[in-house]
């Protein structure tokens, strides 16, 4: 069964900012629907930012959640 939009929305934390430089999941959506980028992320300076190449994530981010079970803090 897949999940719907809002159940993947629930599951992230679309309020607030992740701690400075800590690894998380993004939640981004488009035209075509919602989907979990790929890799860690980061928030800095009031932008989000792929956290290993520094470049800025420019898509519209729903939510975040923390990863640190899945990557280790780069």
């Amino acid at each position: 069964m897949m999940a719907t939009r809002q159940e993947r929305v629930d599951a992230f934390n679309s309020e607030g900012e992740p701690p400075p430089d800590y690894p998380v999941e993004l939640l981004c959506e488009d035209h075509v629907g919602t989907y979990v980028l790929p890799f860690p992320c980061r928030w800095t300076q009031h932008a989000w930012q792929n956290m290993a190449t520094g470049q800025q994530i420019e898509c519209k981010v729903l939510g975040w959640r923390t990863t640190a079970e899945r990557w280790p803090r780069c």
